[in-house]
């Protein structure tokens, strides 16, 4: 059977960053679905218009990022994708060293393409752009608790300066002025920078219409990179362009009858507070991540924790506040301490799937991918979305098993509530 063209391939850097893309572009009507890792040259792709590949790229050494990078391209490539999406977080997240700057250089290479855009805003969730600065809610990037995030730190909101200290290549501003004279201005903008040999354009966005308005501007471009708003006006510009032929809605996932619980592993303040809520209701069971280092004992005492409560919602976390986690990243090392929590609840997550737990709800971009990686769920289809940003996904191949992997920075206060509530 000949499938239908892959409309778009997207690389995304961590699997919560893909569920949020793939969820946008689903509820634009596109048919998506996620792939978890590099698929292995020559695997059949998936029928479907929009292929979003999560990667575990955005913390490691930007070397790697950059090869696991290059090989998601070389497959969506060689699966026909006509146009190409880089996702990263809607704040930015990275470090002067990238990997957004140096990742997005090799896809810009390999494309044999001399310009992109990078926006990464998304309204709907407080993320707006203004003269290139990066606002979260009502504060600046750098004055937001991502200042104190314990792998990227963010403390810079001037996205022209942060991509600039990423790549050799020159990086300007298109504002909001030029937003807001509508796509023929933004095209006409690119044209400018491109010819004055500019290789990246910030593009302010401070509302929807923003973002669709720049993505029916520089869809054609062989390259966009981006957070998953800028994914929203994509599917009406092909539909324009013929590529798409119809709207789906289709959100069915397989029914799921066993137990539910939550693993939090992100030490964002949403998530914080997320905890402190759910904590008022079910119980929960912090673990620390020192004690976890010292050996088994104290994820098997977990696992029992969970299995005598799995009529309750359980939830178990590594997350803590700045101070706490500075005093773990300075016992054990910034990385080891990471690898230790990840490990953790990716083992837990296995124990409980075992056990009967069929719904299970993940806060945070790299435990996402830990649990993900140890349950060798290889691939997503997207459901109904909990919150902007996050749906409830079923695991291809092993369905029946439910899976939300959220942003650590996404969702309401009773966001754990909401998404058991809504679990297919």
């Amino acid at each position: 059977m000949t499938l239908p063209p892959l409309v778009l391939g997207c690389i995304a850097d961590d699997v919560t960053g893909a569920t949020d893309i793939a969820s946008t572009l689903a509820n634009e009507g596109m048919r998506t679905v996620q792939v978890i890792g590099v698929p292995s040259p020559g695997s059949a792709r998936p029928d479907a218009d929009a292929i979003v590949i999560a990667l575990k790229s955005r913390t490691i050494e930007p070397a790697v990022a950059v090869e696991q990078s290059l090989e998601s391209l070389r497959w969506l490539r060689g699966n026909g994708a006509l146009h190409i999406f880089f996702k990263y977080c809607s704040t930015f997240d990275s470090t002067d060293k990238g990997n957004i700057g140096p990742v997005a250089d090799a896809l810009l290479a390999a494309l044999r393409s001399d310009f992109t855009i990078a926006c990464p805003a998304f309204p709907e969730t407080g993320r707006r752009l203004v003269q290139g600065y990066l606002f979260v809610g009502d504060v600046l990037l750098s004055e937001s608790p991502m200042r104190d995030h314990p792998l990227t730190p963010m403390r810079d909101a001037n996205l022209v300066r942060v991509l600039g200290r990423q790549t050799r290549h020159p990086v300007q501003l298109i504002d909001f002025h030029t937003v807001e004279a509508g796509p023929m201005a933004l095209a006409t903008a690119g044209e400018k920078l491109r010819a004055q040999c500019v290789r990246y354009a910030i593009v302010d966005a401070l509302s929807d219409r923003h973002l669709r308005d720049i993505g029916l501007a520089f869809f054609q471009l062989p390259l966009l990179t981006g957070g998953s708003g800028l994914a929203r006006g994509l599917p009406d510009a092909y539909r324009r362009r013929g590529l798409l032929s119809e709207r789906t809605s289709d959100h069915g996932l397989a029914a799921t009858r066993g137990a539910s619980a939550v693993l939090a592993g992100s030490c964002s303040a949403a998530t914080l507070r997320q905890i402190a809520y759910h904590n008022r209701h079910y119980p929960c069971l912090a673990l620390d991540p020192v004690r976890l280092a010292d050996g088994p004992e104290e994820r098997q005492n977990a696992v029992r924790w969970a299995l005598e409560r799995l009529d309750s919602r359980p939830l178990i976390y590594t997350s803590a506040d700045p101070q706490v986690v500075a005093r773990v990243q300075l016992e054990l090392g910034k990385d080891r301490a990471a690898q230790v929590a990840e490990a953790a609840l990716a083992e837990i997550a296995c124990a409980l799937v075992e056990a009967g737990v069929d719904k299970l709800v993940v806060a945070g971009g790299e435990t996402s991918g830990a649990v993900a990686q140890a349950l060798q769920v290889t691939a997503l289809r997207i459901g109904a979305p909990i919150a902007p940003g996050v749906p409830w996904t079923s695991a291809i191949g092993k369905e029946p098993l439910a899976l939300a992997f959220k942003s650590g920075n996404f969702g309401g206060d009773d966001f754990f509530t909401q998404a058991l509530e809504r679990a297919p």
